[in-house]
């Protein structure tokens, strides 16, 4: 059996964007530094990393088509904060994201990661942003490391 996978370790000249939602920004500032301390970790270079804002979750989808559509950037990491209210805003602003990204994703075929947080209160979010429950900007920057090089795996196995 072949196994093909990635690695967590970038050549340095992999271009990478952070897609961040600034709602929330108390949450979402502390994910974008676990991105940006994974991204160094791994290898890349901070010329090559890229921080582009929105307002709010919901926006990070046409941000992301913006981005992929440039071909400008080998991967995306997106970051961003849902906290449920008292209202059904929660449902839709975080079915629609995570929908949002998917499709877009599916569409260009490049390495995209979701690191949105989608929970009930403030305590969760800060336990997810650098907390007990670790760093998911950290979590998310990683995933698109080890994506870069499963992709180039595949492409050098299968051409594809």
């Amino acid at each position: 059996m072949n196994i093909i996978e990635g690695n967590l370790s970038l050549k340095g000249n992999e271009k990478v964007a952070i897609i961040n939602a600034r709602f929330n920004h108390i949450i979402t500032d502390r994910l974008v530094e676990g991105a940006k301390d994974a991204f160094l970790r791994h290898g890349g270079k901070e010329e090559n990393l890229d921080l582009i804002l929105v307002p709010g979750a919901f926006e990070i989808p046409m941000a992301l088509e913006k981005v992929l559509s440039s071909g400008k950037w080998d991967a995306v990491c997106c970051v961003g904060a849902v906290i449920r209210g008292s209202t059904p805003h929660f449902d839709y602003v975080s079915a629609e994201t995570t929908k949002g990204i998917a499709s877009v994703t599916l569409k260009y075929g490049k390495p995209v990661t979701f690191g949105v947080l989608t929970v009930d209160n403030i305590e969760q979010a800060i336990e997810r942003a650098g907390s007990k429950a670790g760093n998911k900007g950290f979590e998310a920057m990683t995933g698109v490391v080890e994506l870069l090089n499963l992709y180039k795996n595949i492409k050098a196995s299968y051409g594809n």
